[in-house]
């Protein structure tokens, strides 16, 4: 048996060892949480409407009216291809734009919230076609 300070000294360790989990944890946690929330389609189609349109078109073809000056298409979502990428690469896209093409990138212009809803639009686009 653990004498009174060795014990109390076993308590603080085990304490300050919790600490460490929740305080290294907890952004993770936090994400978890915010990646609970179903994403907004009305949002998501508003901001489409605003901010991609243009070069994907009405229906996420690749077929805006800014698309034919375009030197490289923009993506079109109805294709089995656009189909296969996961959410995540479809966000990193919309976060980081695509190198060598006109798709720039959107972080700082979009809140993290606004990029999900419109991934969530991109995906009924693309479903509406099949």
């Amino acid at each position: 048996m653990l004498t009174a300070p060795r014990q109390h000294i076993r308590h603080r360790l085990f304490a300050a060892g919790l600490l460490g989990i929740f305080i290294v944890s907890g952004p993770v946690i936090s994400l978890l949480y915010a990646q609970d929330y179903p994403s907004d389609l009305v949002r998501g189609k508003a901001v489409y409407e605003r901010h991609c349109q243009n070069c994907h078109g009405p229906t996420g073809r690749g077929d805006g009216p800014v698309a034919a000056s375009l030197k490289v298409p923009p993506a079109n979502f109805q294709r089995f291809q656009s189909f296969l990428k996961s959410d995540e690469e479809l966000l990193r896209t919309i976060e980081h734009g695509v190198v060598f093409s006109p798709m720039h990138a959107w972080r700082g212009q979009l809140t993290d919230g606004e990029m999900q809803d419109v991934v969530a639009y991109i995906r009924r686009l693309s479903e509406q076609a099949r």
